[in-house]
C-alpha cells in the first residue's frame, strides 16, 4: 500500500486510485478514500485541494484540442528549462493527453498550493491503524428518524443517533479495538482490559477498557463532548504524540473521566474542560433503596453519602465545618438541588471546579 501520509496534493493527483475516485466515481475507491480521510484528518485539506484541482483540470480541458494542449506543453517546457535551477518539478509518465495537459495546471498551481498550505498549518494527527492492514472496514450510517443499534463482534453495542455514522472493522485486531464516529452515539463497551477500545471522534480520542458513555462529535460543531455513564474512560487530543503514548499502553492515561463526569473539547482553543453532567444520576452501588434522610447528622457523613451515591468528589474544610449538622429529607431531589438545600441550611456556598464540588463555609456555631 502507498504511504499516502507522505503525499502532497500533486502526488495525490498522479495516483491511479485517487483519480479513479475523483473522475470515475469508483465505488471501491470512494469507500477507501472516505475512510482514509477519516483516519487521517490532518490530511483532509490536502485531499480536498487535490480533488478540486483535478476536477477543475478535467473541466478545463474537456473542450481543448490536442493541438492546443501540445502548444501549451511546448511553452511550459521552455519555461521549465529557464527555471529548473530554482524549482524542482515532478513529471509523471502519463500516457494520456488529458494527464499531460493536467500537468500544465499542476505545475502552475504549485506556488499557491504551498502558500495556502503554509498559511493553514494544522497540528499533525495520526490514527495508529497499521498501514496495509488487511482488516475489512464496515460503515453504518443512520439515515432514519430513529436510533440505530449496531452490534460489534466483541459484544459491544453502539446506539447510533440520527444522521450519525460509525466505521468499524469486521473483526478487531488482537491487541486493540478501534472505531470511528461521526455524529452522536452511546457506547456499551464489552469489558476486556487486555484489548483497549478506542473511539476516534474528530479531534478527540476516547479510550476505554469496558464501560458505557456518550460521545457527541457532529460535523458542524466546533466541540466534541464525552459523557460517562458507568466505568472510567480517558480522553486525549488526536495528535501523533498522544497516539504513540496512549495506544501502546493498556491502562487509562490522560484526562480520566468517571460516572457523571463529562469533558468538552473546543477545537478553537484546543482546550478540554471537565465538569459534572447537568443532572448527575445515582450510581448503581450495592446499597439497596438509598435513603437521603438526615437527622442531626454530621455534615462530613452527609458528604460521604453523596460522594458514594453520585461518584462525585466533595471538597470542604473539615475543621471549619466540624460543628455542622444536617436535618433534612433530600430523597426526591437531584444532586445540585440537594447541594442547594444543604448550603442554604448551613449558610454555605458551593461551586463546581474540574468536576469536583467545592464547599465554602464559615463554619457552624
Amino acid at each position: 500500500m502507498q504511504d499516502y501520509r507522505q503525499y502532497k496534493p500533486t502526488d495525490f493527483i498522479s495516483d491511479d486510485s485517487f483519480r479513479a475516485w475523483v473522475l470515475e466515481n469508483s465505488e471501491e475507491e470512494t469507500a477507501f478514500w472516505e475512510q482514509w480521510m477519516l483516519l487521517n484528518p490532518d490530511k483532509r485539506a490536502d485531499i480536498l485541494e487535490s480533488k478540486g484541482i483535478l476536477l477543475s483540470i478535467y473541466k478545463a480541458f474537456d473542450h481543448v484540442s490536442d493541438a492546443e494542449v501540445s502548444l501549451e506543453l511546448e511553452k511550459l517546457n521552455a519555461q521549465l528549462d529557464e527555471s529548473e535551477a530554482q524549482y524542482k518539478v515532478v513529471r509523471w509518465p502519463w500516457n494520456k493527453i488529458f494527464y499531460a495537459a493536467a500537468s500544465v495546471l499542476l505545475i502552475v498551481g504549485v506556488f499557491w498550493l504551498n502558500k495556502g498550505r503554509e498559511s493553514s498549518l494544522q497540528i499533525e494527527k495520526s490514527i495508529a491503524l497499521a498501514q496495509g492492514s488487511s482488516l475489512k472496514w464496515i460503515t453504518k450510517e443512520n439515515t432514519t428518524d430513529h436510533q440505530m443499534t449496531v452490534n460489534l463482534e466483541d459484544g459491544s453495542t453502539i446506539v447510533l443517533q440520527k444522521n450519525s455514522k460509525i466505521l468499524y472493522p469486521e473483526k478487531f485486531e488482537k491487541e486493540q479495538r478501534k472505531v470511528i464516529l461521526i455524529g452522536e452515539a452511546f457506547f456499551e463497551v464489552a469489558k476486556n482490559p487486555s484489548r483497549p477500545f478506542f473511539v476516534f471522534a474528530d479531534k478527540l480520542v476516547t479510550k476505554v477498557l469496558g464501560t458505557s458513555f456518550l460521545i457527541q462529535a457532529n460535523e458542524n460543531d466546533k466541540t466534541v463532548k464525552v459523557v460517562v455513564k458507568t466505568g472510567k474512560v480517558s480522553v486525549f487530543e488526536n495528535t501523533e504524540s498522544n497516539l504513540d503514548e496512549h495506544t501502546n499502553h493498556k491502562k487509562l492515561e490522560g484526562l480520566v473521566l468517571t460516572p457523571n463526569q463529562q469533558v468538552v473539547f473546543d477545537e478553537t482553543d484546543k482546550r478540554m474542560i471537565r465538569s459534572l453532567v447537568d443532572s448527575p444520576n445515582l450510581l448503581k452501588v450495592p446499597i439497596q433503596n438509598q435513603v437521603f434522610e438526615f437527622t442531626n447528622v454530621p455534615i462530613s457523613e452527609v458528604f460521604k453519602v453523596l460522594e458514594k451515591a453520585y461518584g462525585v468528589n466533595i471538597v470542604y474544610d473539615a475543621d471549619v465545618m466540624k460543628n455542622c449538622y444536617l436535618t433534612a429529607s433530600l430523597d426526591d431531589e437531584p444532586l445540585f438541588e440537594k447541594l442547594n438545600l444543604i448550603c442554604k441550611t448551613l449558610d454555605a456556598k458551593y461551586e463546581q471546579v474540574d468536576a469536583q464540588i467545592v464547599i465554602y463555609s464559615n463554619g457552624c456555631y
